[in-house]
């Protein structure tokens, strides 16, 4: 059977069990997106966002060998969990809190939407409107910037934003509701028009 039909489920159980290398590539490429989008716009450095990438699946590698995930049907938050700490290592280790780092124009590395269907001036201003919120989130409190990017980037309920973050799923609701109103601000204030 192909790996791509496989749940994630029985990918993790034939890695473990059969040690079948191409059961857990297949888990790396379902979730790589997601993970290494949320990774980037935390460290805002793409050698940075590179190197936590790979440390977060090496752990995952460790932790499914040493039978540490238990199935229950949330790999991808337990991969975010991992993927959270060692973005919080990182900052531990450089003994800061928050990098001012202005983006790159790689911003193609952590595109999330196929704009096949598009034309080339409104592919030029989807492109300009991510650009534009991608700088935005960097000025928002990282607290506030987490939230939203776990919950557009890596499409996690509140619920599951919540459990990962360890807070209460109130707290995570009005961090995203202050990150909409700053984002607004922003907008407003710097007279960005964010539609075509």
């Amino acid at each position: 059977m192909r790996t791509e039909c496989l749940s994630d489920t029985d990918l993790i159980r034939q890695f473990v069990n059969q040690h079948d290398n191409t059961a857990f590539e297949a888990l790396l490429e379902r979730y790589r997106k997601k993970v290494y989008t949320y990774i980037y716009l935390m460290v805002k450095r793409r050698e940075v966002a590179d190197d936590v990438f790979q440390e977060t699946f090496i752990k995952v590698v460790h932790s499914l060998k040493e039978g540490k995930y238990e199935d229950s049907g949330k790999f991808l938050p337990w991969v975010s969990r991992i993927a959270h700490n060692k973005v919080i290592d990182y900052f531990r280790n450089q003994h800061q809190s928050n990098e001012c780092c202005g983006d790159n124009g790689e911003w193609s590395a952590v595109a999330g939407n196929d704009f096949s269907d598009l034309n080339a001036e409104d592919k030029a201003v989807h492109i300009q409107i991510r650009k534009d919120v991608r700088q935005m989130l960097d000025y928002l409190p990282a607290d506030q910037r987490e939230i939203v990017v776990m919950r557009h980037y890596m499409e996690m309920s509140f619920k599951e934003i919540a459990e990962q973050l360890n807070v209460s799923l109130n707290t995570a609701l009005g961090r995203m509701r202050y990150a909409v109103l700053n984002l607004r601000k922003m907008v407003e204030t710097n007279k960005i028009t964010l539609e075509i």
